[in-house]
């Protein structure tokens, strides 16, 4: 995910959501420090950029893809009916897609002929720039932050950036893991959302929300089962509550996008008590949506 700004200290500068002054207090929980101002929670301590360009290395988007199976096709798929769906909500205009990955987005959205432009950490096509959404200026119809805002440094002025480049009646839309969800309380440090040291921000769907009213945006729709990762993160969790903990993300990425190389045999095993756990983390699933604590939150804002 983009960032052009240095740090290289552990300390958090402070809140990453809101910029207030951070303490940890005793029972704070590991690797990560609550803000007791907004509710947000940053990573701490803080990564360096050395310590990031590691947790981004080659293997973490492979020109090859990252999935096994139909796993980056499916991926596709779903930018696809995004795009589809911006296609439908916004006004006429160009669409920002912040933390573009390998442009899956981008390409749809051209398909339908909206001009795209992407913001990326690392980038090597001409429409995805290397910059932050702060350096940027002009009007957009439509922003989008989809599972990025969580690994930028200033994700809370990023925000307040797009809020203020969104033409009038202008959409925003983003997904992003949910701090507050039940499946974040249930495996605590090894949720999947938490993804230290990549998620540097750690924002329950209630500070989301408040804080797109306060930036005069107009909240549309929210799902707790539309952002994706929902079904998974439960299925990751329990997965890898099993002995061993085995890791179900590596198990389903292909060889050369897995941070640990397994024995083909312990991968299978992997696999198969996912599948046997699928209608559990199903059932899980759609509780925690019912109940507006789902792992991902996903928002569609409106510029009034």
């Amino acid at each position: 995910m983009l960032e052009t700004t240095p740090h290289r200290t552990s300390a958090p500068p402070g809140c990453a959501w809101c910029g207030a002054l951070l303490e940890r207090e005793p029972g704070s929980p590991p690797g990560r420090t609550p803000c007791a101002r907004c509710g947000a929670a940053t990573t701490d301590p803080w990564p360096s950029d050395e310590e990031l360009d590691r947790a981004y290395g080659g293997w973490y988007r492979p020109p090859s893809g990252r999935f096994s199976g139909p796993g980056d096709a499916l991926l596709r798929r779903t930018r696809a009916r995004l795009a589809a769906r911006l296609a439908r909500m916004a006004p006429p205009g160009p669409v920002l897609d912040v933390g573009a990955g390998d442009g899956a987005l981008l390409d749809a959205l051209g398909r339908r002929g909206r001009s795209a432009t992407g913001l990326e950490r690392r980038s090597e096509r001409a429409d995805v720039l290397e910059v932050a959404i702060e350096e940027l200026g002009g009007a957009y119809a439509a922003i989008v932050f989809w599972h990025s805002l969580e690994h930028l440094r200033a994700p809370g002025a990023a925000l307040a950036a797009a809020a203020g480049l969104l033409s009038p009646g202008g959409v925003l839309i983003l997904a992003t893991p949910n701090a507050g969800s039940l499946q974040a309380r249930a495996f605590g440090d090894r949720w999947f959302g938490l993804d230290i040291p990549r998620h540097l921000v750690h924002v329950p769907a209630a500070v989301l929300l408040e804080t797109l009213d306060e930036l005069g945006l107009r909240v549309e729709r929210v799902s707790h089962l539309r952002g994706g990762q929902v079904v998974f993160g439960w299925l990751h969790g329990l997965v890898g509550s099993l002995p061993g903990r085995p890791d179900l993300y590596d198990a389903i990425r292909r060889p050369a996008a897995r941070a640990r190389r397994g024995a083909p045999l312990g991968r299978a095993a992997t696999l198969g008590a996912a599948l046997a756990l699928l209608p559990v983390a199903l059932a899980l699933a759609l509780a925690e949506a019912g109940l507006g604590r789902g792992g991902t939150v996903y928002v569609e804002a409106r510029n009034r």
